[in-house]
């Protein structure tokens, strides 16, 4: 197939822009000439997100791609850990096997963090026997975030062996370090790793730029750095980066990458540096086969109506127009269901406790995975004081669940349950009674995996059956109806958190600091370890 489109490339290497006409032959650009005449919109390399969990959209990859593309996205740098902790290397080839064939750059990696600690039970244990197989595939093209930064700068065998590994194959390395600082980022970073995307202050962000550390600006559902980091944009954009990391399916609804560089650009940061980290920069760092407007390229391209909105008229991929004006023409395709599930009901007698004289409590802050971990005397640990019981059970096997208490989501009556609980993926449930925790909790159970809320006898509960999270239906669809359950948690519930279920959801993961609740008990980030 042959045809010609025409716009104003935007040449972001040369930092010039100017008409062109652009022939496109057999998915690939035969030529681009420049043209002497006035021609409307701008062509761009498609927008890259270079650190996602596809998982955290609730969808599977051919869905997820469906929604992204209508915002210029042609590719992302895909991490599965998620699914790898429910299923292990069963799941990762599911989301390769899902993700073939659909006209989309999904860039795997092979989880590195598998269980991400052994201070929660998983459903699978990755080492680098079993991450072989994996990173020798071509479609895995890196090993995934490292989390155990203490393991890294203490060079665990274990660890080490994992990145070795990786380095002999001649693939990345990601980084997963929030806060490090000092001695403790130089040594881990001085592993060979290369990425971070957990900075949130921008005086720890550009401390790792200066030793050269490729740094993300995140901005998800839940995580939301983009303001404290773009400053760093100005100072080092040949190490800039955006990503999502977890994105829930109303939040890409909305818009991905596009509106990261509508932001930057908005605010006065250079144009040309914007798009070499959202187009260029990933494709360099991690070596990707993605088309960069050269003949003899791949045909991937975005045309956007100005350098302002970025507002997205057309996507092509490999000379495949996927998009247009907001209209997806990627098909859905049949969805397999895998999963991991094997513990009935419980009773409410089962999350009954008794608090000592003074108790560690979660603070969860809105817009952000850390936390704070504050010390109060049991009277206080009341609703009305907004201090819940938050519980974690585990889901593979028959247990007693954890209990303990977490300031700061708002509820004033019922309870939220998810089995989206990075990263083991266990069921996480907060709530302001025992009853109505028991309720949602055995709710997901009977579904086998899910997001629901629960409060005045009325339940909605959004399944996630494979894996417990992800949806087989249509992206449109589960949008709608996770709108529908986040509405129900603010407006019925009355959360006061922008994404209840997101923030829930990283209340489990004890790689951030500095207090979170695993399966197995209350999490001291700093001490890395269970509190005493």
């Amino acid at each position: 197939m042959q045809f010609r489109i025409t716009g104003n490339l935007v040449d972001i290497v040369n930092r010039s822009i100017y008409p062109v006409s652009i022939d496109i032959e057999n998915g690939r650009i035969s030529q681009v000439g420049k043209i002497d005449r006035e021609v409307t919109g701008f062509i761009l390399p498609g927008f890259v997100d270079a650190h996602v969990h596809i998982e955290s959209s609730l969808v599977v990859p051919s869905e997820f791609a469906r929604m992204a593309v209508i915002h210029g996205t042609i590719a992302t740098v895909s991490d599965p850990h998620e699914i790898a902790n429910v299923c292990g290397i069963a799941g990762v080839e599911y989301m390769i096997e899902n993700a073939s064939g659909v006209p989309f750059y999904f860039n795997f990696g092979a989880p590195s963090c598998v269980p991400a600690t052994h201070f929660e039970t998983s459903g699978a244990d990755l080492e680098a026997d079993a991450l072989r197989p994996l990173l020798e595939k071509p479609e895995i093209k890196y090993l995934a975030e490292m989390m155990n930064f203490p393991g890294v700068i203490h060079r665990d065998p274990m660890v080490m062996e994992k990145i070795n590994l990786a380095h002999r194959l001649n693939k990345k390395v990601d980084g997963h370090a929030p806060g490090l600082r000092g001695d403790d980022a130089r040594k881990y970073f001085e592993a060979g790793i290369t990425t971070d995307h957990e900075c949130f202050t921008l005086e720890e962000a550009l401390d790792k730029l200066t030793l050269g550390i490729h740094v993300l600006i995140r901005e998800g559902s839940a995580a939301r750095n983009f303001e404290a980091l773009i400053p760093a944009l100005a100072h080092h954009p040949e190490l800039i980066m955006f990503c999502s990391d977890d994105k829930h399916p109303d939040s890409l609804e909305l818009g991905h990458i596009n509106q990261l560089v509508s932001r930057a650009v908005k605010s006065g940061y250079d144009l040309f540096d914007t798009l070499k980290s959202a187009c260029i920069n990933p494709v360099l760092h991690y070596g990707l086969d993605h088309g960069q407007l050269n003949p003899g390229d791949y045909a991937d391209l975005i045309i956007v109506e100005d350098l302002q909105d970025f507002k997205v008229t057309k996507t092509y991929i490999r000379g495949q127009l996927v998009a247009e004006n907001g209209k997806s023409y990627i098909p859905s395709r049949p969805i397999n269901h895998i999963n991991q599930f094997n513990i009935g009901p419980i009773q409410k007698q089962a999350i009954k406790d008794e608090l000592p004289d003074m108790v560690s409590v979660i603070e969860c802050l809105d817009g952000q995975l850390i936390t704070n971990h504050l010390r109060l005397p049991a009277s206080s640990c009341i609703p009305e004081n907004d201090i819940l019981k938050v519980v974690v059970l585990n889901r593979y096997n028959s247990a007693k669940p954890a209990i303990g208490r977490i300031k700061n989501f708002g509820l004033k009556k019922g309870a939220l349950a998810s089995t989206v609980a990075h990263d083991s993926h266990n069921i996480i449930a907060v709530g302001t009674n025992d009853e109505t925790i028991t309720e949602v909790i055995n709710t997901l159970i009977s579904r086998k995996g899910g997001l629901a809320a629960t409060a005045d006898g009325n339940t909605k509960v959004l399944p996630l059956p494979i894996a417990g999270l992800m949806s087989d239906r249509d992206v449109w669809e589960v949008s709608a109806a996770y709108t529908e359950l986040d509405m129900m948690a603010k407006d019925v519930l009355g959360s006061t958190l922008r994404s209840p279920f997101m923030s829930l959801s990283f209340m489990a993961l004890p790689v951030i600091p500095h207090l979170k609740m695993t399966d197995l008990g209350l999490f001291d980030g700093d001490k890395f370890d269970f509190c005493k």
